[in-house]
This record gives structure tokens, sequence and C-alpha cells, in this order.
């Protein structure tokens, strides 16, 4: 999956009130200074991260002097800019080793992959995108579609069209509308009314089924995990090549197997 399919997080701004009192500014300009780097493609300067982060420059220059001093931004080999700091992976992994969806899919995953032998992947829903949480890949991905943190609009994807599907249909078709739906190849379907008829379809059968339409050459299925209210936590994706499977081929394999491992975690959250 090339780089370009990545969904960059929002930015974090704009998310307190004024008559919030327990609300610090200081941290939520913090958290900002972070998020600059979720559009940059190398090391940012001080006036860049400003810029990023919504800031002014001084108040910029002392949140990097702290979160240097912490470990959360770190100098560029270069000594010209700023990068992430390596502190921020411990965080990561507090997340990934706590949160009780991803305990509970993790060996699950693990098997179906031993089983179907193409690409799993399971994502957590956060409305407009999935992020992906745990990838196991095939030969053909790139090394940044290994990378945990990637993220895709839901309405894109077989696993975010089956995460909809868990939805009343009302609630779905306005995530549909609030998302941004590029045009990833000559078959993406970008028509809302259309997404929303392909999230029906995936209601009835249980999963969504993608074709050349987030990745050229591709064949994906999509199963939703949902919790005890049948509410969507986030999507299994088992991904092949059309070069290697016919689309009904792939269906009848991973269908099964991957409706399995969701009915294995479905329910216990």
């Amino acid at each position: 999956m090339p780089s370009i399919l990545r969904v960059d997080p929002p930015r974090a701004t704009n998310f307190q009130s004024d008559e919030d009192r327990l609300f610090v500014k200081s941290v939520g300009r913090a958290m900002q200074v972070l998020s600059a780097f979720h559009h940059a493609s190398g090391p940012l300067s001080l006036t860049e991260v400003a810029k990023n982060a919504g800031i002014d420059r001084s108040a910029a220059q002392r949140l990097i002097h702290t979160l240097l001093k912490l470990g959360y931004i770190r100098r560029s080999a270069d000594d010209h800019g700023y990068l992430p700091g390596f502190r921020l992976l411990d965080h990561t992994l507090d997340l990934l080793r706590l949160d009780p969806v991803v305990q509970k899919a993790t060996p699950v995953l693990l098997e179906l992959r031993k089983t179907i032998r193409e690409r799993v992947d399971f994502s957590l829903y956060d409305e407009t995108r999935l992020i992906y949480a745990f990838r196991i890949q095939s030969k053909r991905e790139t090394f940044y579609a290994t990378l945990v943190g990637h993220s895709v609009p839901t309405p894109c994807t077989a696993g975010g069209r089956a995460a909809l599907s868990a939805l009343p249909d009302a609630e779905a078709q306005e995530i549909v509308k609030r998302s941004t739906i590029p045009e990833y190849t000559a078959k993406t379907e970008t028509d809302s009314e259309k997404i929303m008829a392909l999230i029906r379809q995936a209601r009835s059968d249980g999963f969504a089924l993608v074709v050349n339409e987030f990745v050229q050459g591709e064949v994906a299925i999509g199963v939703a995990v949902t919790n005890r209210d049948g509410l969507p936590l986030g999507a299994i994706h088992v991904a092949g090549s059309l070069s290697e499977w016919t689309p009904k081929d792939f269906v009848d394999q991973a269908a099964p197997v991957t409706l399995e491992a969701a009915r294995a975690i479905n329910g216990s959250l």
C-alpha cells in the first residue's frame, strides 16, 4: 500500500470551550505541537512547527524546549529541525497492550493469518477513519504500509464499510457524508448513495467486498468487530492479489474464516 493512501489524523485544535474549566490549555497546546508532525514529510523547523500547530513562535519555542527535555521531541540528525521523540513509542505500546479489543483480537488474527496466508489487518473504528492497530503483511507490501497507526477513510475500505454496516442506516449515512473520499484508483466509488448501497449489501452478507477500489490489483473483504450492543469497535481486513485470486474464489476462501474470527471477538467487550 503506497504512502499516499494515508489519511492524516485530525489536528489537536479547537477541542476546548471557554466554559470548560477543567481543560488545561497548556496541555492542549503541547498536543498541537506534537500534532504538527502529522503532515510532515521530514524534520520541521521551529517556524514550521508553530505554523502547523496554529500557535505563535514564542509559545512553540517554549513547548518544544519542554517536550525536548522530556523526550517527546528530538533534534534531527543534521540538527536543522525537529522530529517526534522516542518516548511517544512508549505510549503507542501502552495503547496496544492495554486496549481490550486489541488484546482479544491478536491471538485470533494470528490464527487467521496461518489459515488464509494473505494480508491480515485489524483496525480500530474512529468514525470517518479506521486506524490500523495490527498488521501482518504479505510479501507485496511496502515498508510504510506495515506501520500501525496508518489511517484510511472509513467509506473507502472493506473494513470501513463493514464497520459502518453495523450502524443504523441514518448514522452510517451521516458519517459517509462527513468523510473525505479520495479517488485512490479509477474504480474508487465516491458517490455517497452508491457507497450506502454497498454498506447495506455488507449488512446483508455479513462482510464487505472491495475490488480494485482502494489498491489497484487488490481484492479485500472486511468484517466488523462489534461490542455487546452490536456497535462497531473495529474491523478485520483480509486482502489478496487479483493476480492470484478471482473475487469469487477469494470470497469463498476468505469470508468464512474471517467471519469465524470476528465471531470469536464480537460481544466480549
